[in-house]
């Protein structure tokens, strides 16, 4: 009877507790912290000739998400220093909330905001861009196959020495022949080793570099050498354009004269390649292959690199970036950079952290 008795206390208590904290969880004075990831922009700005702008500043650019004004946070020219502009407030930080948090949730985000930019993800962009380059070796590229490994040795070579590059190639498959590194001798040898044959699965084989490239902090850049167009992937070339896009992760397409006959092919890669900021290239000879790479290396050492902390927007869905220039003197000059993204579904923990993501999303 002792036994029962206490066996009855114990859980009397035990529901006492957690009523007790039930009601703390639902006290108006729970702090939840809010975690919002920065927005990256590269951004190119050239004159009406084609040459790029340099030394311009933070302060000569605005930048607008769905017509909302934003905050640059830090910034970069080129391979740079990279300049911390802006901490996080908390009436930004309740962007995170969107729709989905309890009324009770709504209510305190302000409360507590915690920045999510760590000092080694910052410093990450400091160390140069991260280059994936991806190699058509499908049976489209029979020929010409030694001279286009020539040029994407040289470019591997001619790169800055903080950038790291990974090469892959594809067929139907993917091959990540050099995992991301700043050891040349292994990328050339991934490139050197590689072998023509099978069908193309571009698209498909697209997706997952964007996927890979988008798991590392700091600048990305896609570099595609295609000589073909697609004949066997199942994902859409929109769906890549779109994660590419959401990622901020340009790619620069350089395709052959012999997929330049193909018209649905030209405009893909000059959508896509547009969508995302970055820039596509149609080679006649191997001349303009080297041409195309040492234009590509040129735009990645005069990229601005900027970022912001989204204010709050109740759109879930797509959302247009706008960059613009400010002032009378620079409405001359041109700028390239992607045009948006798809945010991540908030996700949230009462009386722990709410986190919200601004990176990507496929449809």
């Amino acid at each position: 009877m002792e036994k029962r008795t206490l066996s009855i206390t114990i859980l009397a208590l035990a529901i006492l507790s957690v009523s007790a904290f039930w009601s703390f969880a639902q006290d108006d004075n729970t702090r939840l912290h809010i975690v919002v990831n920065l927005v990256q922009l590269n951004v190119a700005v050239t004159d009406g000739k084609g040459n790029y702008v340099t030394n311009l500043h933070p302060s000569d650019f605005a930048v607008s998400e769905d017509g909302i004004p934003e905050s640059i946070a830090t910034f970069e020219e080129g391979n740079g220093p990279t300049t911390r502009l802006a901490e996080l407030t908390a009436d930004e930080g309740k962007q995170g909330a969107g729709d989905s948090a309890s009324p009770q949730g709504r209510a305190n985000m302000g409360d507590s905001v915690s920045r999510p930019a760590s000092e080694e993800s910052l410093s990450s962009a400091v160390a140069g861009a991260n280059v994936f380059i991806l190699f058509d070796t499908s049976n489209y590229m029979y020929r010409g196959f030694v001279f286009a490994q020539d040029a994407i040795a040289d470019f591997v070579r001619s790169l800055h020495t903080a950038d790291k590059v990974a090469f892959y190639s594809y067929s139907r498959d993917l091959y990540r022949a050099a995992a991301l590194t700043s050891d040349r001798s292994e990328l050339v040898r991934g490139v050197r080793t590689s072998v023509a044959g099978d069908d193309a699965a571009l698209y498909n084989c697209l997706l997952l570099t964007v996927q890979d490239a988008g798991q590392y902090p700091g600048r990305k850049v896609i570099v595609v050498f295609s000589n073909g167009p697609d004949n066997s992937s199942v994902v859409p070339p929109e769906d890549v354009a779109e994660l590419a896009q959401s990622a901020g992760i340009p790619i620069y397409m350089i395709s052959t004269r012999e997929a330049q006959l193909e018209p649905v092919s030209s405009a893909v890669f000059e959508r896509m390649s547009a969508a995302t900021g970055g820039k596509a290239y149609f080679a006649k000879n191997w001349r303009d292959e080297k041409k195309a790479f040492a234009s590509i290396r040129d735009d990645l050492a005069h990229l601005y690199s900027f970022s912001y902390y989204p204010k709050p927007n109740a759109n879930r869905g797509w959302r247009s970036i706008k960059v613009q220039l400010v002032g009378e003197r620079l409405k001359k000059y041109h700028i390239r950079t992607r045009n948006g993204y798809r945010p991540r579904p908030n996700r949230f923990s009462t009386g722990t952290e709410l986190t919200s993501s601004s990176q990507l999303m496929p449809k």
